[in-house]
């Protein structure tokens, strides 16, 4: 019987929210029979091409630059555990195992579209640790993001053959021990499944996948505390009038001031233009424009990881219908590399605009406010130095957003001679959407300082409901005191979109 909550994988229709479910919340993979079909008639293409002694990369030769030696069928399977063993070379912090969830689900997912030659055995040993529980250690760093994801995916497929290490219940063990704790069997790889394996864009998916993820969780929650800056700084939201936004009509500016409408709704705070001033600064007035421009990047950015997760991205490809191996390039990670370095813009510059509001909430000189928020100004610095780490992380972004995928360097003695990088693209996208949370915490956390000084009772239901979520959590700051913790805390929630899904109870769903 299926768990309702199960994810099938079929090479074709797995989306982002599935990889999210079965990175974070622990669900489970399985494979229909006709998949299973289409598996095992590739493999019985490999098993006559080794039996034919017909020249395919991979199979019958040498990798890379060593594709022009032959391999007899008898070397076979050394051929595929030293490329395993040579390829297992990654380095750096072991990646989340959320990602590496996220990383199994995708390089079995385009397993099982029946182009790569596994065998149905590995294909389950594969969904059988992911299922179990049976974490590989994969360093993060080592990937040029062409030839596929070589390095990371090689400590994947090391675990498989019984060698390396894991992650099990909780404790790192040699692959072997953990294999057995889960009550699983080590295989031995045939003809062409190492590099079935490791020829693939899974590293750079299953980190950007998720990364993605956070990212339209952010943009939402940009967008409501943004609502309540607003508010507080007895804002204008006449800039945010439909008619304004139909006539320049980007789908993603009309959602967003829509959104703002909803929030905004009932606030007895935001004012008329010329009561206080005729216009805003335009951190405030420009918010649908700017924060529309970010809902872009992230469309775009979706549509190319719904076609890379459900992608063949190795090499060769075997055509059973046609009874064609075709040597081609789908492992090239270009694609993904602009998406994330794209990714990595748009989600910079949520935090770069959310600085600059918090910029005006802390700065009596750009508002009616205490300076600094503070409770005793002088004797207490408030939030003076929450708006320092803020422009820190808006900084350290600026670094990261530089794009990686304008990089290239040649390898395999020249055979590889143009990659992607689109692994280093998207583990600083990571970084860039992590960096922004903590961004829009910090200006969470000073509206709602503010909040205690305009008053909180006359803001918006939509965003008192915001204001009531985070003081569960944060209490107002009326002496001075270590907001390191409060700050990481309001992240980590905006990232899990709990306080998102229930403000919306209130606004109604928001674009």
């Amino acid at each position: 019987m299926i768990n309702i909550q199960d994810v099938e994988l079929n090479g074709a229709t797995v989306t982002a929210d599935e990889v999210a479910r079965v990175a974070w919340e622990g669900a489970k993979v399985t494979v229909g029979d006709e998949t299973w079909v289409r598996v095992a008639e590739c493999r019985r293409m490999v098993e006559d091409l080794v039996a034919s002694g017909k020249v395919v990369y991979g199979v019958t030769t040498g990798f890379g630059k060593f594709s022009d030696v032959h391999i007899s069928p008898q070397d076979a399977e050394e051929l595929q555990a030293n490329l395993i063993r040579s390829h297992a070379c990654a380095v750096g912090e072991p990646l989340p195992e959320p990602t590496v969830r996220a990383l199994m689900m995708l390089r079995a997912n385009a397993l099982v579209k029946g182009y790569s030659g596994i065998r149905p055995e590995t294909l389950q040993l594969l969904i059988d640790c992911l299922n179990h529980g049976v974490h590989p250690v994969v360093p993060s760093q080592g990937s040029l993001g062409a030839s596929g994801d070589l390095a990371p995916l090689s400590h994947l497929a090391l675990v498989l053959m019984g060698e390396g290490e894991a992650y099990y219940q909780g404790e790192r063990l040699p692959a072997d021990a953990a294999l057995a704790k889960a009550g699983l069997t080590p295989i031995t790889l045939q003809a062409k499944e190492g590099l079935a394996l490791i020829n693939g864009t899974q590293a750079m998916t299953s980190i950007g996948t998720l990364a993605y993820v956070k990212a339209l969780r952010l943009a939402k929650a940009a967008d409501m505390i943004a609502a309540l800056t607003t508010e507080v700084l007895r804002g204008i939201p006449a800039a945010f009038d439909e008619d304004v936004h139909l006539v320049r009509p980007y789908p993603e500016q009309i959602g967003v001031a829509a959104n703002l409408r909803a929030l905004l709704a009932g606030s007895r705070l935001t004012t008329e233009p010329g009561e206080i001033r005729v216009q805003d600064a335009y951190s405030l007035r420009c918010l649908p424009q700017v924060h529309g421009a970010t809902r872009q990047v992230l469309k775009y950015t979706g549509e190319k990881l719904d076609i890379e997760i459900n992608a063949a991205t190795d090499n060769p490809l075997l055509f059973t219908e046609q009874g064609k191996v075709i040597s081609g390039g789908n492992f090239h990670g270009q694609p993904i590399a602009f998406a994330m370095d794209f990714l990595k813009i748009g989600v910079a510059e949520l935090a770069n605009i959310a600085e600059r509001r918090t910029e005006r909430l802390v700065n009596p000189a750009l508002s009616a406010l205490p300076a600094f928020l503070s409770h005793n100004p002088g004797i207490a610095s408030g939030m003076m130095i929450p708006q320092y780490v803020a422009a820190s992380l808006v900084s350290e972004n600026k670094v990261l957003a530089h794009p990686a995928s304008v990089d290239s360097i040649p390898s395999s003695a020249n055979q590889e001679d143009h990659v992607s990088m689109g692994t280093t693209a998207a583990r600083h996208a990571d970084l860039v959407v992590a960096n922004t949370a903590k961004v829009l915490a910090i200006e969470l956390i000073c509206a709602a300082e503010a909040a205690e000084f305009v008053g909180a009772d006359g803001l918006a239901p939509a965003t008192r409901k915001l204001y009531d979520q985070v003081r569960a959590v944060v209490p107002p700051v009326l002496t001075d005191r270590s907001t390191s913790a409060d700050i990481e805390r309001v992240a980590q929630e905006l990232l899990l979109g709990r306080w998102q899904a229930e403000v919306e109870r209130i606004s109604g769903p928001l674009f």
